[in-house]
């Protein structure tokens, strides 16, 4: 008997992916190790992080997607 195991990756977030602790927009993932899921904005990420991968879960950031948007509007879109 052989048996297969089978990977599933989280697809990429979205701006309708909210934070579970306050309802910003969520930039980090995380898959508890049992079971479950929590999203997270990235200041509770930070927050929460370390005791998290402490617990063995699973974390999937894309915070750095915050870095790549620019703070001001194009002058065309003022």
């Amino acid at each position: 008997m052989t048996t297969a195991m089978t990977t599933l990756s989280s697809p990429s977030m979205t701006a309708s992916d909210r934070c579970d602790r306050c309802g910003a927009q969520a930039y980090v993932r995380v898959q508890l190790s049992a079971g479950g899921e929590l999203l997270f904005c990235a200041h509770h990420g930070r927050e929460h992080g370390q005791a998290l991968r402490a617990a063995g879960a699973d974390i999937h950031d894309e915070s750095q997607k915050l870095a790549a948007t620019s703070s001001t509007a194009a002058p065309d879109e003022r």
